[in-house]
């Protein structure tokens, strides 16, 4: 077929288009990769990258420069003005291929002469703090104020020291991530000036003092983990002010105070871990205020309180809920068993008491339950789908009159839960009752406890010396009966 005069001409036009389209594309990317890197700069760069990784790198395999066709791994360029300078370096075992750092790492001056540098990072290079510790260099960071979004140390045992007050001059941070280092003292009030930040993780240090003040101005944080550090005193509470936050970690601390009063404001929290601290003074209604929470840690503090004063189904959200070891009193709320996105529930060690709710069985999701180290009573009353689903990740052990029906087990589940005795037929049971008072007689006041007669019910509680007691009691009454016959 026969192409018309204007169909040619127009396939024409476009055919060149396509050619000139690529010949800029092209040119462009030479262009890039002839642009030249200030000799200033190129050297600033080698110097600062061998005080972390050595003399023996100088950069000979690089071509044409370190932002050509063969740029180092870890380190970025970007052309301003139609030069290359750079804006990240990124240094240790991140690749196979990153550069790695050297026995004796050093922070050299020139790396404070790469004024376009907007990320850096060191990860795993000072190794030793006893061979060879290095501290941060306390001056000269407001030579990177200018560009500088993100600065990370991440897993530096070697890097010692305190967090230098120069740090509050980098006003452009967006990240600032110290973790798991060797950094000791106290935090400086100078972070509070870092107003951009969106993340500060300050967590595996050595950390001691108060959380300070001036974090109540860091109104765009994301994100605030203060974790596994040495940190004491009350919450400040201009921490309560962050309502941008969605985690909160200050665990394994010494903090100390009473909790939710002043950080219930914080509605858009997903993740609060407060665990192995100090705080007391009871659970507050205001975490119920706290509607976001997928994860509430709080074990290993001294709260204390009742767990049947909050009704925790308004927590609709809640994936992992954490209360062991915080000296719980009361039973074990049905509540519970509304939070249906739940897959971890951890009540144990507490002072908890009374029956165990059979509808948190109904949970779909969950896939671990802590009860042990309480006080709970009554037969469980759980399937042994259930128990089969759960396998060790259901633990009641030490709850002395706890126990369950032989009955609920199949011949594919030949044991019963972990620690947990099988309940026995036959013998009389008396529950324990904490409100139960002795009378004038010594016995205990039948209007405060409860029996249940012998009649064939399962028992528990009934161990040891208890049993031996039973026995002589069974003997005696078969006795009385058999005089009152006899007459």
């Amino acid at each position: 077929m026969l192409i018309s005069g204007n169909h040619f001409v127009l396939a024409f036009c476009i055919l060149c288009l396509g050619v000139w389209c690529c010949g800029q594309a092209d040119n462009t990317e030479e262009s890039a990769a002839a642009a030249p890197m200030e000799k200033a700069e190129q050297a600033a760069l080698y110097s600062a990258i061998q005080g972390f990784v050595g003399d023996w790198w100088n950069g000979s395999d690089l071509y044409p420069d370190p932002c050509g066709w063969t740029p180092i791994q870890g380190v970025s360029c970007d052309i301003n003005g139609g030069l290359w300078y750079i804006t990240t370096i990124s240094i240790g075992p991140v690749h196979d291929n990153s550069l790695a750092c050297a026995t004796n790492v050093k922070f050299r001056p020139q790396l404070f002469q790469l004024k376009h540098l907007k990320s850096l990072s060191l990860f795993n290079c000072f190794i030793s703090p006893s061979r060879h510790p290095v501290t941060i260099p306390g001056d000269d960071w407001e030579k990177l104020a200018r560009n500088l979004v993100s600065l990370e140390f991440r897993s530096n045992p070697g890097l010692i020291g305190e967090i230098p007050t120069a740090f509050g001059y980098l006003k452009k941070l967006q990240s600032l991530v110290l973790l798991e280092n060797g950094l000791t003292g106290e935090i400086p009030t100078s972070i509070g000036n870092l107003t951009n930040l969106n993340r500060l993780v300050l967590a595996g240090n050595r950390f001691t003092g108060e959380i300070p003040d001036s974090f109540g101005m860091l109104n765009e944080l994301l994100i605030l983990d203060l974790s596994r550090n040495s940190l004491s005193g009350h919450l400040p509470l201009g921490l309560g002010g962050l309502t941008s936050l969605l985690k909160l970690d200050l665990s394994n601390n010494g903090l100390k105070g009473r909790l939710f009063a002043h950080i219930a404001c914080l509605k858009n929290l997903t993740l609060l871990d407060l665990r192995h601290n100090k705080f007391s003074g009871g659970l507050s209604h205001h975490v119920l205020d706290m509607v976001s929470l997928e994860e509430l840690m709080l074990s290993c503090n001294p709260l204390g309180g009742d767990i049947m004063s909050l009704d925790w189904q308004n927590l609709q959200n809640l994936v992992v809920l954490d209360l062991t070891n915080t000296g719980l009193i009361g039973e074990i709320p049905e509540s519970l068993s509304g939070l249906k996105r739940l897959r971890y529930l951890g009540l144990g060690n507490n002072n908890l008491t009374g029956n165990l709710p059979p509808k948190l069985a109904c949970l779909p999701d969950l896939n671990a339950l802590y009860l042990n180290g309480n006080n709970l009573t009554g037969v469980l009353k759980f399937s042994h789908v259930f128990y089969e689903k759960m396998g060790k990740r259901f633990g009641a052990w030490n709850n002395p009159n706890l126990c369950y029906p032989v009955e609920s087990m199949t011949t594919t589940t030949t044991n019963g839960p972990y620690g947990v005795k099988p309940c026995q037929k036959g013998a009389t049971l008396i529950e324990p009752n904490p409100t139960a008072k002795l009378g004038d007689d010594g016995n205990l006041n039948r209007s405060n406890s409860h029996f249940i007669a012998s009649s064939g019910f399962p028992s528990y509680g009934i161990h040891g010396h208890g049993a031996r007691q039973l026995i002589l009691v069974d003997a005696l009454i078969t006795v009385l009966l058999f005089c009152i016959f006899s007459y």
